[in-house]
């Protein structure tokens, strides 16, 4: 390469560090420095999920809570359960036996404080086997047990009623698993026919406990 080449190529390299020069020097933007890390962005995905998290456990905290059992809504649950607590027994169905029918009525009667009959239902075949005292809500409960010849049994719960309780002397029915309930609720008790028979079986009983009851 020639004097004056080497001349000439040096001017060009000076020109173009002229040229750009500004740009080379110029600082580097604070921004850039600035710049978050990757497991930032990491972290606040974490935070977002642990939020989302918490709120979702304390929505059902904020739910009000569920209201409590009416008395109706329980005795025909109470007297289902108590049915087939004590209708599969063989030795000991009751804790007091039909023969002793009067003493049942007045040991029940003065538990409960309040006066009981024991309905006769030979007419729709249910013999009385006898009786037993049961802890309900807010007291002692009575509950009374009959069986026809082929060993099916019925049991009629017995519950006083509280001061000032609705009254409801009209039958509904309810159904807890494979027990059958009909129930109501007067001046006094409430009264609930369970068994594990058909609906219409158990509604020509209950309509004679009922009348035997009332009159």
């Amino acid at each position: 390469m020639t004097a004056e080449e080497d001349r000439k190529y040096a001017g060009q390299t000076l020109a173009i560090k002229r040229h750009f020069e500004p740009v080379m020097t110029e600082p580097i933007p604070a921004r850039m420095y600035l710049k978050s890390p990757g497991w930032i962005e990491y972290a606040r995905a974490a935070v977002v999920l642990a939020v989302g998290i918490a709120i979702g456990l304390a929505i059902p905290m904020l739910r009000p809570a569920p209201a409590p059992l009416t008395p109706m809504v329980q005795l025909p649950i109470r007297a289902a359960r108590a049915h087939l607590v004590y209708s599969p027994e063989v030795r000991h169905p009751v804790e007091v036996d039909a023969k002793e029918q009067d003493h049942l009525v007045k040991w029940l009667s003065k538990r409960l404080d309040v006066p009981l009959k024991v309905p006769v239902l030979t007419q729709e075949g249910f013999e009385l086997l006898g009786g037993r005292l049961l802890p309900g809500n807010d007291g002692p409960v009575a509950q009374f047990m009959y069986q026809d010849p082929a060993g099916k049994r019925l049991t009629l719960y017995v519950t006083p009623t509280r001061k000032g309780e609705a009254t409801l002397t009209s039958f509904r029915f309810a159904k807890e698993g494979k027990v059958s309930v009909f129930y109501w609720i007067d001046d006094q008790c409430g009264y609930a026919l369970s068994g594990e028979v058909d609906k219409t079986t158990l509604a020509k009983v209950a309509s004679l406990v009922y009348k035997q009851l009332e009159s």
